[in-house]
């Protein structure tokens, strides 16, 4: 194949079926996206019930104000230690 006059273009037969198995593979992986995209389409939305979400939300809660009591105990700790030292220096 020429490409021009100066310019020589060489296909091996090992080269074009290297091209045609990729392009197959490529053209069927397109196939299985769009079948995977059409089936997610179809299936239901998944659903949070009310009561799920109201119990994740006050065991979160429950999380923050649970910490927030471990910092002060842990403030009240550091206080004692600091005290503690300096009195026995």
């Amino acid at each position: 194949m020429e490409v021009n006059k100066q310019t020589k273009l060489t296909l091996s037969l090992e080269t074009i079926i290297s091209g045609v198995v990729t392009l197959g593979m490529l053209i069927g992986m397109w196939f299985t996206l769009q079948a995977d995209i059409q089936e997610a389409k179809e299936l239901p939305p998944p659903s949070v019930s009310r009561t799920e979400y109201d119990l994740k939300d006050k065991m979160i809660r429950d999380a923050v104000l649970d910490t927030q009591e471990d910092v002060q105990e842990i403030k009240e700790d550091i206080k004692n230690i600091e005290t503690y030292i300096l009195n026995n220096k």
